[in-house]
């Protein structure tokens, strides 16, 4: 499985957030995880969770670096003059995303492409991801209670913009614009989206959106659910289901684990606009966040952070999102 970044090995009796010290360099961070990547293409080990693909598929690319802001000054900002105060940032994430957002067990590294976004903002507000971040990983039900509380400074993990949420916390973005689509098998020709689905084994994860999506808008599919899409991806490649659906980033991912083996087919059938979630109060954070993403498309970082993690999968890259202003105003 290719990993691509950014957290030192635990030491015994920290807390469980990765802490990248300033004595941990990138080099040897990058030093590590190609080492990783090495004896796992070598069939050393697996993907460190039960029911993931094997790890195979394309050496990850050149991590992108990305220049710190040393002279960035937000006053307007509680929460970043707080993070300024304790001398690092506390960012929200997902810990079990292939390709968006995924931490290995065995060495403590976070990866994927919410990471690198996450970690170019970063460096946009004047914190090195290198030394100054520390990942703090959250559930899904727990995102809006951990902006509110303070526990995280903002969170990067595949979060939808939506009404419902706009009302408890504030976003930046959209910086992608994901979409429900199928995982198959490489060799599966006759099922490339809703329209190939009657009779055939769709798998979702119990209590997902997509999944409610596919029993009341497809009931001619044959719906099967298990606790997690790493589940549904094991019965996939056993034959036991015919796609799994859900998010095409988090399908992304996988199929990057093992693209001789799976593919994601068709177009998307929902839209899923993803932002940066930070507290509700705080505008001038969004607005300088909003900049940020902005000037990460414009110089090529944004496409160079998909390449490395996403561009695996063999998809190539989309235009990046409009930046939808209007959140912050």
């Amino acid at each position: 499985m290719p990993e691509l970044r950014h957290r030192t090995p635990r030491r015994a009796g920290t807390p469980p957030t990765a802490r990248v010290r300033g004595a941990r360099t990138r080099a040897v961070v990058r030093a590590a995880v190609l080492l990783a990547a090495l004896g796992s293409a070598l069939g050393a080990t697996g993907c460190g969770k039960e029911g993931s693909p094997p790890a195979r598929g394309p050496q990850p690319g050149k991590l992108p670096r990305y220049t710190v802001d040393t002279g960035f000054a937000l006053p307007g900002s509680p929460t970043w003059q707080r993070a300024k105060k304790r001398g690092r940032l506390t960012i929200g994430v997902k810990e079990d995303q292939p390709g968006m957002g995924e931490m290995n067990p065995a060495t403590g590294v976070y990866s994927g492409f919410d990471v690198e976004i996450a970690n170019m903002v970063a460096a946009s507000l004047g914190f090195d991801p290198d030394k100054d971040v520390t990942y703090k990983a959250i559930a899904s039900a727990n995102r809006e209670t951990a902006l509110q509380n303070g526990q995280i400074d903002y969170y990067v993990g595949t979060y939808t913009i939506n009404d419902g949420r706009k009302k408890l916390v504030g976003f930046a973005g959209p910086y992608y614009i994901a979409g429900q689509k199928l995982l198959v098998r490489a060799d599966e020709e006759g099922l490339r989206g809703p329209q190939d689905m009657a009779g055939r084994k769709i798998c979702s994860a119990v209590g997902s959106t997509p999944l409610q999506r596919i029993e009341a808008d497809h009931p001619e599919a044959v719906s099967v659910a298990y606790d997690s899409y790493a589940i549904c991806v094991d019965n996939l490649l056993n034959n036991q289901v015919d796609a799994v659906t859900t998010d095409d980033t988090i399908l992304l991912g996988y199929a990057a684990k093992d693209p001789e083996k799976l593919r994601v087919v068709g177009k998307a059938f929902s839209e899923e606009p993803y932002g940066i979630g930070v507290p509700r109060e705080d505008t001038e954070l969004a607005q300088a966040l909003d900049t940020a993403i902005t000037a990460h498309e414009k110089n090529g970082d944004w496409k160079r952070a998909y390449d490395v993690t996403l561009g695996l999968s063999g998809v190539p890259a989309p235009p990046p999102p409009r930046i939808d202003r209007s959140l912050t105003s």
